[in-house]
């Protein structure tokens, strides 16, 4: 069997009128999510400019000595904002750690906002950097690539609501003051006789609702082909996002739709920068098998999104990820 890349989905029928380009694409994408859970998504209405921003921002930040970036530490303070040192991650538990260094933000909500004074779940102020050559500039570029993120994210679910047969507004009140973060990551190139023991990044699966990713195009980002059990190259699409789904959606749908492994081997030779934005949903939103989904039963108990996150996060710095690809794929419960 030929090797076979997620597919390149055209998102343009989405803004227009009801008709059979809408629907071919509400196919594309159902069958995208059973068989590979990742696509790749053209026409999405996010300007290149933007993109093209908040790489440079991130670059720039990058940049900073790294007594500078650790003044922003995630680890100063509870809310998961800020940044996160080279090789912090280790998934696969193998060499000295993952070959990357990241930077979190999410929507800016000041401490007074009812979310923040309740304690939900990944809700709080960013950190932004004074040390970057436009500080003013840094912030607009995230906020506005975040809210950009955040209506996208929201106009996929919308579609995907119409894959499982459910209503367009199905995902609405799920993404009312959703977990949603967005991860500014740096990957610096890898002694490409490495391979076989270096990651960027280790494989893994994401664990929330829906990822969206912005690469640039050295390339690296690698996905396992479950039809024929090796891993292919997702081959960076200027402009494009990649598109996968996380272990949240996999539960949500009863495992009709797949939350698919993924790693980052970086041999190009060449720094590599990506942006990708994670969409988790409301924390007090009880996730539960979708009712076009129960089939013979629900697989998983009801968990609200913010027990669910939580656990994932816990799991993420201590998981032991080397018995293979089936622990990797298995979605806590």
């Amino acid at each position: 069997m030929s090797v076979r890349e997620p597919p390149v989905i055209d998102f343009a029928p989405f803004y227009g009128p009801e008709g059979a380009a809408k629907e071919q694409l509400v196919n594309e994408l159902r069958q995208a999510c059973m068989e590979f859970g990742f696509f790749q998504l053209i026409n999405h209405a996010i300007p290149a400019s933007l993109q093209e921003s908040v790489l440079q921002q991130s670059k720039e930040f990058f940049e900073l000595s790294t007594p500078t970036k650790e003044k922003y530490s995630k680890d100063i303070g509870d809310d998961n904002r800020g940044y996160e040192c080279l090789r912090a991650q280790n998934f696969e538990k193998r060499g000295n750690g993952d070959l990357k260094e990241g930077f979190y933000l999410g929507k800016d909500l000041p401490l007074d906002d009812p979310q923040v004074v309740a304690k939900k779940f990944g809700q709080g102020p960013n950190k932004y950097p004074s040390e970057v050559s436009e500080p003013a500039k840094f912030k607009s570029v995230m906020d506005e690539y975040h809210d950009a993120m955040t209506s996208l994210a929201m106009g996929i679910l919308r579609m995907l609501a119409r894959t499982l047969g459910l209503e367009e507004t199905a995902f609405d009140a799920f993404c009312i003051h959703p977990i949603a973060i967005l991860r500014l990551l740096h990957y610096p190139p890898q002694d490409p006789d490495s391979s076989d023991i270096e990651r960027g990044i280790g494989a893994h699966t994401d664990f929330g609702a829906i990822t969206i990713l912005l690469q640039d195009t050295t390339g690296g980002l690698q996905v396992w082909n479950n039809l024929s059990s090796e891993w292919v190259d997702v081959t960076p699409v200027p402009g494009a996002y990649v598109v996968n789904l996380g272990n949240m959606m996999m539960r949500w749908t009863n495992d009709r739709y797949l939350s698919n492994l993924h790693r980052v081997i970086n041999k190009s030779g060449k720094e590599r920068f990506s942006v990708p934005f994670f969409l988790s949903g409301n924390p007090d939103y009880i996730v539960e098998c979708l009712p076009t989904c129960i089939g013979e039963g629900p697989k998983y108990p009801p968990i609200t999104v913010a027990r669910w996150m939580a656990g994932r996060y816990a799991d993420t710095y201590g998981i032991s990820n080397d018995e293979g690809i089936a622990e990797l794929r298995e979605v806590p419960s």
